[in-house]
């Protein structure tokens, strides 16, 4: 990213650090965003990919008919060592989330970012637990049975270790 980049990225309102003092979790309030009944927002994980703006889509269909819904969005970055986590973990998320930020504005849903550091399965589900959100929307890049087995699917592992409702969107 380029520093003129950098010099956009707003400061989170959240900052989590871990025993060590690495940084390994931000959180954004966006505008206008308020804290919605408990329960009553949904958890959409996003990696930058077309397969989760189309959960972006769907979540913003489900929030859209109440007419006050917010959106949480997640994205997971894998470890950073701790020096580089201070700068890197605020701008990888930025700007991976940056197509889903854009569509939530364009619908007028709030939304609330969290970048988190760690396996993005076992982040997913402990946010969705974190903010008792009514469900998990995750986009599924499609994977055969096979490939999954042998690749791993962040969705499934999600419906696995879940114990909120999970909508895989193809």
């Amino acid at each position: 990213m380029t520093e003129a980049a950098m010099q956009d990225l707003p400061v989170p309102a959240i900052e989590r650090h871990d025993d060590i003092g690495r940084l390994v979790a931000v959180t954004w309030h966006g505008d206008g965003a308020a804290s919605a009944p408990d329960g009553g927002r949904w958890l959409v994980a996003v990696d930058g990919s077309e397969c989760s703006l189309r959960a972006v889509a769907m979540a913003v269909r489900l929030v859209a008919p109440s007419g006050a819904g917010e959106i949480d969005l997640v994205h997971v970055q894998p470890w950073l060592v701790k020096e580089a986590a201070e700068t890197e973990l605020p701008r990888r998320g930025w700007a991976a989330t940056a197509a889903a930020r854009q569509a939530l504005e364009a619908s007028s849903v709030r939304c609330h970012l969290h970048v988190e550091m760690g396996e993005a399965a076992s982040c997913i589900v402990g946010l969705s637990e974190t903010l008792d959100s009514r469900g998990i929307v995750i986009g599924s890049h499609g994977l055969t049975a096979t490939e999954s087995l042998f690749l791993g699917s962040v969705a499934y592992k999600v419906v696995d270790l879940g114990k909120r409702p999970v909508l895989i969107v193809r």
